[in-house]
C-alpha cells in the first residue's frame, strides 16, 4: 500500500469534474489536420468579406496601403492552384523537422538515446540523484516525445532501488521532460520547428525578417540550470514529503540493452569529440568558410548551416554506436533506420500541408497585416501595451495548451496573428517565439489531452493502483506553477535589461 496524501473525495471529484469538462471540450474540437482546413476556409471567407467593404491596412514601416484581397477572385483563384505545391514544399519547417529526424530517429531507433538515459540516470551519485533526473529530463528534448515515455520508468526504478517513493522519481521524470520541453543545451528540433513558423508569420509584416533557430539559445540555457534546481528542489520539498514512504512491492525493470553498449557509448563519444574537434578546428581556422566576410560568427555560414551540422553530429555517433553494438551491420541498415523515424513524422507532414495553406492564404490576403496593426493600434488606444500584455498573452497561451495540446499545430495557428500584432508593438518575433515556448511547455503536463498522460499514469498504477488522473494532476501542479512563475519572471528581465536572447538576435527591438 502506497503511503500517499490523498485529496479529501469531495474534492477529489470535484477536480475530476473539472478535468471531465476540459476533456470533453477539447474533443469537441476536430483533428488538427481538419480544424486548419476550417481556419482556411474562415480566411477564405473573411477575405471576400473584406474585400466587398474595400478594408485596406497602411503599414507602419513603409507607409503602404495595403487592400485585402480575396481569395474568391481571379487573382485568388490563381494563386489558390499555382501555389498550392509550393506552399507546401517550400514551408519553412518542414526541411528542418525532416533533417533533424533523420540525425534524432537513427539515435532513437538503434537505441542509442534509451542507452544513454539509463546509464546517465543510474550512474548518477545517490546524493545528485534528484538533479540528475531532472537535468536529463530537461535536456531529453532532442529526443523529442520519447523522453516523455523513455524516463519516467527509469527514474521511478532508480528511486525505488535507493529506497525513495518510485512515484516522486517518476512524477519528476515527466515533469521536466514535459514541462521543461522547452530548455535544452543543444539546438534541438522545437527550435528548427519553432523558428521556421515564426519567420513565416514575421514575414507577414517585414519580408526580409528571419528567425534561426538559435535565437532562444542563451534563454534556453539559463532555464535549463535554474529548472533543473528548482525541479528538484519541488521533488525534495513538496512531492516526496507528500508522499511519505513507499511501503509496495514491484518487479524490478530488467535493461534489455545489448552486452557491448557500454563499448558502442565508448565510442559514440570517442566519435563525438573527433567531430567537434574536427568542426571546432574548422570554425576557428584562419579565413575559415564556416565564419562571415569580417571573420566574425554573427552571423555567419556556422549559425546559418547549424541544422545540417547537428543532423551530421546525430549520425556520425549513430553509426558509431550501431556498428560496435551490432545494431547497424550494413550501409542499408542506416537508411531503413532512417525510414522508420521518417514513417513516425507521417501525420505530421499531413498536418503541415493544411497549416501551409493556411498561413499561405492568410498572407496573401493581407487580413494578418489589417489584423496586427489595427490590434496594435487598439491596444495602444487603450493603453494595454508593455510586459502586461505579454504576460496575459503567456496565460492564454497556457490555457490553449490545455485544449489543443500539439504545440506545432498551436504555434502554427496564434504565430500569424500574435507574431505580427507584437512586432507592430515593438516586440522582437523570438522574443514572443520564446514567450509561446514558455506557456506552451508549462502546462504539457496538466493538459488532460496530452497522450503520454495515460502512459504515465499506467506506470503511476504499477505503485499505487488507486491513482487517477486526479492525482497525476496533483503531482504535476507544483512543478507547472514553480515553472510558468519563473519562467516569467526571467522573460521580463531579459527584455527590461535588453539581453539578447540568442546568436541570432543583436538587440531586442526598441
Amino acid at each position: 500500500m502506497v503511503a500517499t496524501t490523498q485529496q479529501p473525495a469531495r474534492e477529489q471529484r470535484r477536480s475530476t469534474r473539472w478535468l471531465n469538462a476540459i476533456e470533453r471540450l477539447g474533443n469537441r474540437l476536430p483533428d488538427p489536420f481538419m480544424l486548419f482546413v476550417a481556419l482556411a476556409m474562415i480566411v477564405l471567407i473573411a477575405s471576400v468579406i473584406f474585400a466587398a467593404l474595400d478594408a485596406s491596412v497602411v503599414l507602419p514601416a513603409t507607409g503602404e496601403t495595403q487592400p485585402i484581397q480575396s481569395l474568391i477572385s481571379s487573382d485568388g483563384v490563381r494563386f489558390i492552384l499555382e501555389s498550392m505545391l509550393t506552399n507546401f514544399t517550400g514551408f519553412a519547417p518542414l526541411g528542418l523537422v525532416l533533417s533533424m529526424m533523420l540525425g534524432i530517429g537513427l539515435a532513437e531507433k538503434i537505441g542509442l538515446l534509451d542507452v544513454l538515459i539509463r546509464r546517465t540516470v543510474m550512474s548518477a551519485p545517490r546524493q545528485l540523484v534528484t538533479y540528475t533526473v531532472a537535468f536529463t529530463g530537461i535536456m531529453m528534448n532532442v529526443a523529442s516525445d520519447a523522453s516523455l515515455i523513455l524516463l519516467p520508468p527509469l527514474a521511478a526504478m532508480v528511486y525505488h532501488g535507493l529506497g525513495r517513493h518510485p512515484v516522486a522519481g517518476l512524477a519528476l521524470g515527466f515533469a521536466s521532460a514535459g514541462a521543461g520541453f522547452t530548455a535544452n543545451l543543444l539546438i534541438v528540433g522545437t527550435d528548427a520547428l519553432l523558428s521556421g513558423i515564426s519567420t513565416e508569420a514575421a514575414r507577414l509584416v517585414d519580408p526580409t525578417m528571419v528567425v534561426t533557430p538559435v535565437d532562444n539559445w542563451y534563454f534556453n540555457c539559463l532555464s535549463v540550470v535554474v529548472l533543473t534546481v528548482v525541479a528538484a528542489q519541488i521533488s525534495e520539498r513538496i512531492t516526496e514529503p507528500r508522499l511519505g514512504t513507499y511501503q509496495g512491492d514491484v518487479e524490478k525493470v530488467e535493461s534489455d540493452e545489448p552486452a557491448n553498449a557500454g563499448r558502442g557509448l565508448r565510442n559514440a563519444g570517442i566519435a563525438a569529440l573527433l567531430y567537434l574537434g574536427g568542426l571546432a578546428t574548422l570554425v576557428f581556422w584562419p579565413d575559415s568558410p564556416l565564419k562571415n566576410d569580417d571573420g566574425g560568427l554573427i552571423p555567419s555560414p556556422f549559425l546559418s548551416g547549424i541544422i545540417p551540422i547537428i543532423l551530421l553530429f546525430f549520425i556520425v555517433i549513430s553509426v558509431a554506436y550501431g556498428v560496435t553494438t551490432g545494431k547497424i551491420k550494413t550501409s542499408r541498415d542506416v537508411s531503413e533506420r532512417m525510414a522508420d523515424a521518417m514513417r513516425d513524422l507521417g501525420g505530421y507532414i499531413v498536418l503541415i500541408f493544411a497549416a501551409s495553406q493556411f498561413i499561405a492564404w492568410f498572407g496573401w490576403t493581407h487580413i494578418g497585416s489589417w489584423l496586427a496593426v489595427n490590434g496594435a493600434e487598439l491596444l495602444t488606444s487603450i493603453n494595454f501595451t508593455g510586459l502586461p500584455v505579454i504576460i496575459c498573452y503567456i496565460l492564454f497561451t497556457g490555457f490553449m495548451n490545455l485544449l489543443i495540446f500539439s504545440g506545432s499545430a498551436k504555434w502554427a495557428l496564434e504565430a500569424p496573428i500574435f507574431v505580427p500584432l507584437f512586432m507592430q508593438l515593438g516586440y522582437h518575433p523570438a522574443f514572443i517565439q520564446m514567450a509561446y515556448r514558455v506557456a506552451d511547455s508549462s502546462t504539457n503536463i496538466i493538459s488532460p489531452l496530452n497522450p503520454y498522460m495515460v502512459v504515465v499514469l499506467t506506470f503511476i498504477r504499477k505503485y499505487d493502483r488507486e491513482a487517477g488522473l486526479g492525482t497525476l494532476i496533483s503531482l504535476m501542479l507544483p512543478y507547472t506553477l514553480a515553472f510558468l512563475g519563473l519562467w516569467i519572471v526571467m522573460l521580463v528581465g531579459f527584455y527590461l535589461l535588453d539581453l539578447p536572447f540568442g546568436p541570432g538576435i543583436h538587440a531586442l527591438m526598441p
